[in-house]
């Protein structure tokens, strides 16, 4: 039997417990989601909590019948069901065939580290731009559990909702897409109302709406036509195809918005380009007599808007077929520009937080079809090179 010296002995009793030559690195332990949601700072952290199901709404979690793979919702008890003791998880497309509910629903219940962005989502505390998933206290997930779709497209995976696009380009993906979104659900001119007060709800103020244009925080309620109230543009001028507010084009939220009503018919039916005279109420945005500029902000907003109006409706569902050109001048046309510079917008403002979480929402709760180009900023190359 081998022998240990007094001296050996003691070193090995030594590292064993971690104060004598080790170099293992030690971890910082993830957060509760108690101490995530106090936290919304912007900052990266790793999370571990229950799965308790998926946030559809700011305060609606669902256990059941869940509609895609795009979030789920933590809590540090496995039994929670006050929304206000969740943090709410975004799950980046390379994730969500692994770790989303309506693909993998047995993960309810389950324990899980999250490594994402503390900050809000649904207007709500949350973990956004999530980059690693794994169940807890493992080091690394078991195998297949975070591999990404592998049929790509561009640099983004092409998840479950674009299957039909994947690896196409050209007017071939441009009609793949329209087969996919033209699949939704029609709201009412009326219904777009009450709409708009959740897809642009303020994130710092669940009462308030933000204007489009203006970038002005205003109440829900001052809704109507009157001066400084908000009403719903329409980003494709609905003069430019004469399709006016009627179901369809004409209440399609994925290019309503709300907006100041001066500023509203300063911008009218004009075709989008940049210079002009500053617009009142709207700083950042400019006009003159066939363009309109709107605010940096949003430049790549208002771009995203139209690429979905141009492939959405193609003329094959009894609706206007709606295209793109570099004119300025389309009056009455189906027609709208400038495409040049549309896409010069969307490369110079890509989408931001508030542009995805519109995008979800209208799709969880209102149409069920999403603006690809939101999804997928790189298709816009593709089909308009």
């Amino acid at each position: 039997m081998a022998r240990w010296s007094p001296l050996a002995l003691v070193v090995g009793l030594l590292a064993a417990v971690g104060l004598y030559g080790s170099t293992a690195a030690v971890a910082a332990a993830p957060l509760t989601v108690a101490q995530a949601i106090s936290q919304q700072n912007a900052s990266s952290a790793t999370v571990r909590g229950y799965v308790v199901g998926q946030p559809t709404a700011t305060t609606t979690v669902i256990r059941s019948g869940y509609p895609n793979d795009y979030a789920l919702a933590l809590a540090d008890s496995a039994s929670t069901t006050s929304t206000s003791n969740m943090i709410y998880v975004q799950i980046p497309s390379a994730f969500r065939a692994s770790w989303g509910l309506r693909t993998n629903p047995s993960l309810l219940g389950r324990q899980i580290d999250v490594t994402g962005t503390l900050s809000a989502y649904f207007s709500h505390a949350g973990l956004t731009s999530s980059t690693a998933f794994a169940f807890a206290g493992t080091t690394t997930p078991p195998t297949g559990t975070t591999t990404p779709p592998t049929t790509t497209t561009g640099s983004s995976a092409c998840e479950a909702y674009y299957t039909a696009a994947c690896g196409k380009s050209g007017a071939a993906l441009k009609s793949a897409l329209n087969s996919i979104i033209r699949n939704q659900t029609k709201l009412s001119y009326d219904q777009v109302w009450d709409a708009l007060k959740v897809t642009d709800q303020d994130p710092a103020n669940a009462n308030n709406v933000i204007l489009l244009y203006s970038g002005r925080s205003q109440a829900k309620s001052t809704n109507g036509g009157n001066a400084d109230d908000w009403n719903r543009e329409h980003v494709w001028a609905k003069s430019h195809g004469d399709f006016g507010t009627a179901t369809g084009p004409g209440t399609d939220i994925h290019h309503l918005r709300p907006e100041d009503v001066s500023v509203n018919a300063a911008r009218g039916n004009l075709d989008f380009d940049i210079g002009g005279s500053a617009v009142s109420e709207a700083p950042g945005s400019y006009a003159d007599g066939d363009s309109f500029e709107p605010r940096n902000a949003v430049k790549g907003d208002v771009a995203r808007m139209i690429f979905y109006m141009a492939v959405r409706y193609e003329g094959n569902d009894g609706y206007v077929n709606l295209e793109m050109n570099n004119s300025v001048s389309n009056g009455t046309a189906p027609y709208m520009g400038k495409l040049s510079v549309l896409k010069q917008w969307s490369q110079q403002d890509p989408p931001d937080a508030f542009e995805k979480r519109r995008n979800q929402v209208i799709h969880d709760s209102y149409q069920r079809n999403r603006n690809p180009f939101i999804d997928h900023p790189e298709w816009v190359a593709s089909i308009w090179p």
